[in-house]
């Protein structure tokens, strides 16, 4: 479409990759029909098309209001419009670089500001995050509903990770709250690529991988923990390791995005874009090799839950289904499976009341099939849809591990 930037908007940091992004949509309305937001609230403005109207509508200069704000607040950020766009519109990357604009345009009340800076301060660091966690757990028979639902009843002990060495070695992104809220990811993670010969790796250094505070607005501490987390891995990726894994597709989703995000870095743009480069998804591992050694007693029907992340980002919708029917597992069927869960990082406690109509929506789908466990790839996805306290959700890899019976 045509765009005129102002001369305000010319000054912007990424205004040139903005208007690139603008001009590339042609208004079709494909995205609207597979938007969450819009197929709930019905509002143009609460779908993609409208959401890119106002911020072209800011980039030329126009009026912009705490109620613009709030209609790009309101998505999710799980890219299906991405998917469903013909013209190859980078819808997310508009949406971060007008978010941040217009919310330096406009502020925000206290009570946001505090609740996000609360968000970026507790998920991005574990030694906050856990204990908080313990606390809550230990009081959660006193936390109101809407608490007590992001609180798990229990804590899980991690089991132990194998100790034998390989020549085969890729890293592993641990995270921010996965360590804690499902630790048992990783280290089955680790225990059945040993079986494939492969030894599993961690830099202690490396954390977050940023995707907290970037999709917060905070666009240069997200970029601070992607350095970070670059020297923490460099010395293992100059010493030959392969790949770097990621257990969670939200991760995943951005560790792909430090080459794109760190271009202009002149210390950093060649370092991020190999590290993109050898960022994998898990299953995009495990499908490279050789299944047949693994024993696997695939006794319990699963519905997969294929996070937004792995599908719109990653585009990998159907990899994890295909390992898991080849080993044995018998999967159902999941109705509207292009549809977020409501999860989407810090979306859940942004906009709680969207969040839990998406969530139970998602759980309707997945439990159509009456599927004894359901499978996910992504943390956020796998804590959210089990707080509503139904069938219970699991990571695939756990699943699979359990299942090999030598």
């Amino acid at each position: 479409m045509q765009t005129n930037l102002s001369e305000d908007a010319k000054k912007l940091p990424r205004a040139k990759e903005a208007e690139e992004i603008l001009r590339s949509c042609v208004h079709c309305g494909f995205c609207t029909a597979t938007c969450p937001t819009y197929q709930i609230l019905g509002d143009e403005l609460d779908g993609p098309r409208g959401r890119i109207y106002l911020m072209k509508s800011f980039f030329e200069g126009g009026e912009v209001t705490r109620e613009t704000q709030a209609h790009l607040d309101r998505c999710l950020t799980c890219r299906n419009c991405e998917t469903t766009c013909p013209s190859g519109v980078e819808y997310h990357t508009l949406l971060d670089i007008g978010r941040a604009a217009i919310e330096e345009k406009v502020g925000r009340p206290m009570g946001e500001k505090m609740m996000r800076s609360a968000l970026r301060t507790v998920l991005t660091r574990p030694q906050i995050f856990d204990p908080l966690l313990k606390t809550g757990q230990l009081f959660r028979p006193l936390l109101p509903k809407s608490l007590k639902q992001k609180v798990p009843a229990n804590s899980v002990k991690a089991k132990a990770r194998p100790t034998e060495t390989h020549t085969r070695k890729m890293l592993i992104l641990e995270g921010c709250v996965q360590p804690t809220l499902s630790p048992n990811t990783n280290a089955a993670t680790a225990r059945v690529l040993n079986k494939l010969g492969i030894q599993v790796i961690s830099a202690a250094e490396a954390g977050c991988c940023g995707a907290v505070d970037y999709h917060l607005n905070a666009h240069e501490a997200g970029l601070q923990r992607a350095r970070r987390n670059i020297d923490a891995w460099w010395p293992m990726i100059e010493s030959g390791t392969e790949a770097i894994i990621q257990t969670a597709s939200g991760c995943g989703a951005f560790v792909i995005e430090y080459g794109h995000l760190l271009k202009d870095d002149p210390t950093y743009a060649k370092k991020a874009q190999k590290i993109s480069s050898l960022s994998k998804d898990l299953v995009e591992i495990l499908k490279q090799e050789d299944l047949s050694s693994l024993a696997v007693n695939a006794d319990k029907k699963l519905a997969f839950h294929c996070p937004c992340t792995l599908q719109h980002a990653l585009k990998l919708n159907g990899a994890v289904e295909s390992i898991l029917k080849k080993i044995g597992f018998s999967l159902t069927t999941v109705p509207d499976s292009h549809l977020c869960c409501g999860s989407a990082g810090t979306y859940s406690v942004t906009q709680p009341e969207l969040s839990t109509q998406l969530r139970d929506n998602k759980l309707d789908a997945l439990e159509s099939g009456q599927p004894d466990v359901i499978a996910t790839a992504n943390i956020g996805c796998q804590t959210h849809l089990n707080g509503a306290g139904r069938t219970p959700v699991r990571h695939w890899i756990e699943i699979l591990e359990d299942a090999i019976t030598s």
